[in-house]
């Protein structure tokens, strides 16, 4: 294989993949070449890299960057974000999966700064866009859930197996399960009050008492002021009421036959009291009992469960005469099956999970005989003749075209070195009249002696002074002639 490329490079057969990457900083830039000219080609080599990368995937054949990078400035309001744009060529019949896409996606937008994904487009060969951010961010979930829900359908599956086939053996009986999975992500707060359980929170009491040792004093009011208003004599006066009056503070008290009242602890006279004042104040907050609970409900809770599970009859042999007769099963034994399955899928009635276990009788094989297929006549045969017949082209093309062509291209060369022989013969005289150690500028007026190229730096670095100061036009056109040539 090394050969053949060689041989083909040789002839001029070059891929046909021209992209051009970081390579392309390697080569020798003139003394002019501007900053924009080094961005330019710094941006052209990493479009190439990005290219190659993308076209080593699988499935894609080859593959086109484009990127729009905006000079930066200092104003945040002049300030724009790069973008990319992608165009990809396929294979015929392949097509790109959304998880590729984006993996592209990210690709490219990890590759230059400050690019951001929603500015990267990715286009076909045939035009259409594969770069939807919305369709394929909910392309990725669906396809996410949906292979969610099947793992978690394959395992209550794999349990009913695991279950049921030791008591009824393989290919007795046929289990599906459908789960019902809620990918909603939930999250509540809730907060309660029990009003029968009030706690106090704080209580601020206040008491005063006053007592004067003296009767009331002052000035009277406007009441007293007033003339009295005509008494009415009672027709019957109580026992010791016409002595019975108002005692004065400080005086002893009378009982009703208008003797002293003695204090039995003291002995001495109990004297009316003086005026007195109270007053009591209080303040009580109570804090309601409540409760705050957060519930957040993770994604992929089962919602509901769906097992259905067919039996076929059970097989009774006779013992006597070893024929096989088929039975349906007993209600028992379908409700024991019930069970089984339910404690194996893990029911909850309260989710309404139903398990439903029918008993038929399965279909019996017929022993058909299916007419076989001869092997020229299967798809696999053909596609491995497709196979082979094109080997067989591009090795026909090869030992046919391609050999006799660099056989003429290799004896050409070999012809136009044995001509080149006599130049070369007719050259040794012409060279041997130079001196090695010098050489020399063609000009008009004068020749000028450039320093030995053994010699030293300092020696060649002063023969360039000296000739810099003797004839600066001339080193100016050289100049100039580097510059064109670069160009």
């Amino acid at each position: 294989m090394a050969q053949a490329r060689l041989k083909l490079a040789t002839a001029g057969v070059a891929p046909r993949d021209n992209s051009v990457g970081f390579e392309i900083l390697d080569r020798e830039q003139s003394l002019g070449t501007s900053q924009f000219m080094e961005a330019a080609r710094y941006r052209r080599g990493l479009e190439g890299e990005l290219g190659r990368t993308i076209a080593s995937l699988n499935g894609v054949k080859s593959a086109r960057v484009h990127l729009a990078i905006p000079k930066s400035s200092v104003f945040v309001r002049d300030e724009r974000k790069p973008s990319a744009s992608v165009l990809l060529e396929l294979f015929q019949g392949r097509n790109l999966e959304p998880g590729q896409v984006q993996a592209i996606i990210n690709l490219v937008a990890t590759s230059v700064p400050e690019l951001n994904k929603s500015q990267v487009t990715v286009v076909d060969q045939k035009g259409n866009l594969l770069s939807d951010q919305q369709e394929l961010s909910e392309l990725t979930v669906a396809g996410r859930q949906f292979e969610y829900s099947r793992r978690v359908e394959t395992l209550l599956t794999q349990r009913v197996h695991n279950i049921l086939r030791p008591v009824l053996g393989n290919e007795r009986y046929k289990a599906e399960v459908s789960a019902d999975v809620d990918f909603n992500a939930v999250e509540s707060t809730t907060e309660t009050f029990n009003p029968d359980q009030p706690a106090l929170r704080s209580e601020q009491a206040v008491k005063e008492q006053r007592q004067s040792s003296l009767p009331p004093q002052g000035v009277p009011g406007a009441l007293s002021n007033q003339p009295p208003a005509p008494g009415a004599a009672p027709e019957q006066l109580g026992f010791g009421a016409a002595n019975a009056g108002a005692i004065p503070p400080g005086q002893p008290l009378l009982d009703a036959n208008g003797q002293q009242i003695m204090d039995p602890a003291t002995g001495t006279p109990m004297l009316a009291p003086y005026p007195a004042d109270k007053r009591e104040q209080a303040t009580r907050n109570y804090e309601l009992d409540r409760s705050i609970s957060y519930t957040r409900q993770q994604q992929g809770r089962v919602r509901r469960l769906s097992i259905a599970v067919v039996v076929d009859d059970q097989q009774v042999v006779d013992p006597q005469s070893g024929t096989v007769t088929y039975q349906p099963w007993s209600a028992e034994d379908l409700a024991r099956f019930t069970r089984l399955v339910q404690d194996a899928v893990g029911f909850d009635a309260s989710r309404g999970d139903s398990v439903s276990v029918v008993n038929t009788p399965f279909v019996a094989d017929r022993g058909e005989v299916f007419e076989e297929i001869p092997f020229y006549a299967q798809p696999w045969f053909w596609d491995i003749a497709k196979q082979i017949i094109g080997a067989l082209f591009i090795l026909a093309l090869v030992f046919g075209v391609l050999r006799p062509l660099l056989n003429n291209i290799t004896g050409n060369k070999k012809g136009e070195g044995k001509d080149l022989v006599p130049f070369e013969r007719d050259l040794q005289p012409l060279s041997s009249e130079l001196d090695e150690d010098q050489l020399s500028l063609s000009g008009s007026a004068q020749q000028i002696m450039l320093a030995n190229p053994n010699d030293g730096f300092e020696a060649q670095l002063n023969a360039i002074k000296n000739l810099v100061a003797e004839n600066p036009a001339r080193v100016a056109e050289v100049v100039k002639e580097w510059i064109n040539g670069d160009e």
